[in-house]
């Protein structure tokens, strides 16, 4: 494994902590100022950390309870200040009633180097579905 993929691994895996903890604002700081993202839930596109911020926050007070985000299968893509990253996700989190909702998840992130630091700088989250019925498809597995 190389330095950057060390670096962009370290990022991931701090990035999925705070995203299990909840904790918005240490979601929110491995992110560029001006990240552009589209999350499977709407709207249709986020830009800035401000308005991303928004929403995550948004989804974390949905489910009350822990939280499940875990990367899988992450592959890299590195060229000097930038590094591309897809995988799938499993997330989901639990509701009021201690029950846990999850499904997988495919995700893209572009990774900038800012400061010395390795930032999100777009990030796209997707669900597969059916065509025909225009239904998400939240039971497949990897």
């Amino acid at each position: 494994m190389s330095s950057t993929q060390a670096q962009i691994q370290q990022q991931l895996d701090s990035w999925a902590t705070a995203c299990r903890s909840k904790d918005v604002s240490q979601i929110m700081r491995h992110y560029a100022e001006d990240v552009v993202a589209y999350d499977a839930i709407g709207p249709l596109r986020f830009v800035g950390r401000e308005t991303y911020q928004a929403h995550w926050q948004a989804c974390m007070e949905t489910c009350p309870g822990p939280g499940l985000f875990e990367i899988h299968q992450p592959s890299f893509l590195l060229s000097g200040e930038l590094a591309m990253v897809h995988y799938l996700f499993h997330c989901g989190g639990t509701d009021d009633q201690g029950v846990l909702h999850s499904s997988w998840m495919r995700v893209s992130q572009c990774f900038r180097l800012l400061g010395g630091q390795w930032l999100i700088a777009h990030e796209h989250f997707s669900m597969p579905g059916d065509m025909e019925s225009g239904k998400i498809l939240f039971d497949l597995q990897p």
